[in-house]
């Protein structure tokens, strides 16, 4: 009896104590948990501050220093420039100059110049000439010095010059913000188009539709085309004068004074011819008048004589 007594007071005895031990392993264990969440609050709120102080060490820097550039978008004007020279020089020489420029323009190939027209140069008189060219707008400037160059190497100089441009950006953008629009109508018109259902009438007013705004957004790109063609191409016009050198031979002054004359003669004659061509048919007529008038006259004189003496 007594021992099985012993038995379970050592049996309280191991339970009490491994309550005690599990209390304060559990005790334990919720103080180190707390300790360790504390811990990543503090490095939390350390890591915050930290991130304070360099999101205001940046501003201060970036204050006390330059303030950093902002990338925006640049748009180039778009401008269509148009030169004019004018060149002086005896009329002898005006053709061989006017092939010499030309040759120049086709020397730097169609993609730099293009001739677009040549007229007016004669060999036989002095007269003037002009030649018309379309120069990439990043050396027209510096091709117009060439030809002038050319030009005095030629024995002419160049008397007058100009430079006009033209901003066609508005145009520009405004033609391609259409032509976009146009291009999503068509898409949508052609969407629908493939999968309407309806009349034949409605079909075809459908396709109409279409027709009509892809014929819109052609229009469009043409004129997009010709307006960036005129931006990359500027127009070189070229203007060729005739002229008499100092010194130049004695014959030539004489023969435009001969060539004036014969011009006033010939203005004579025709102003005379004129002046005939009115006044003959009216003098014919007093002529004819006055012939009749002293016929009868003297046919009244004859029979006025005839009748006196029977009279006697």
């Amino acid at each position: 009896m007594m021992m099985r007594l012993g038995l379970k007071m050592g049996v309280c005895a191991l339970a009490l104590a491994a309550a005690a031990c599990s209390e304060a392993d559990n005790s334990s264990y919720t103080d180190a948990a707390g300790e360790a969440e504390m811990a990543q609050v503090d490095m939390a709120s350390e890591a915050a501050v930290e991130s304070t102080a360099d999101a205001a060490t940046a501003t201060s820097t970036t204050e006390a220093g330059s303030v950093p550039e902002l990338e925006m978008p640049a748009t180039m004007p778009k401008i269509a420039y148009e030169y004019q020279y004018g060149f002086s020089l005896p009329g002898d020489d005006i053709v061989d100059l006017q092939r010499r420029h030309a040759d120049m323009c086709e020397a730097k190939g169609p993609e730099v110049c293009r001739i677009l027209g040549m007229t007016g140069a004669s060999a036989d008189n002095e007269g003037q000439g002009r030649l018309e060219l379309a120069v990439r707008s990043e050396v027209a400037r510096g091709f117009g010095s060439e030809l002038a160059q050319a030009t005095e190497n030629a024995g002419g100089e160049q008397v007058s010059t100009g430079i006009t441009g033209e901003d066609l950006s508005k145009q520009m953008v405004d033609t391609e913000a259409r032509l976009e629009a146009r291009k999503a109508l068509r898409d949508r018109l052609m969407a629908d188009l493939k999968t309407r259902r309806g009349s034949v009438g409605e079909m075809v007013q459908a396709e109409r539709e279409v027709a009509k705004v892809t014929e819109e957004i052609e229009a469009a790109e043409a004129w997009v085309a010709e307006m960036q063609g005129r931006v990359s191409f500027s127009r070189m016009t070229l203007d060729y004068e005739s002229s008499t050198p100092m010194g130049g031979s004695f014959s030539r002054p004489i023969g435009d004074a001969l060539g004036n004359v014969g011009g006033i003669l010939g203005t004579v004659i025709a102003w005379l011819l004129m002046l005939g061509a009115g006044v003959a048919p009216v003098a014919a007529l007093v002529w004819g008048a006055m012939r009749i008038n002293r016929w009868s006259e003297r046919r009244d004189a004859e029979r006025m004589a005839a009748e006196t003496p029977a009279e006697a």
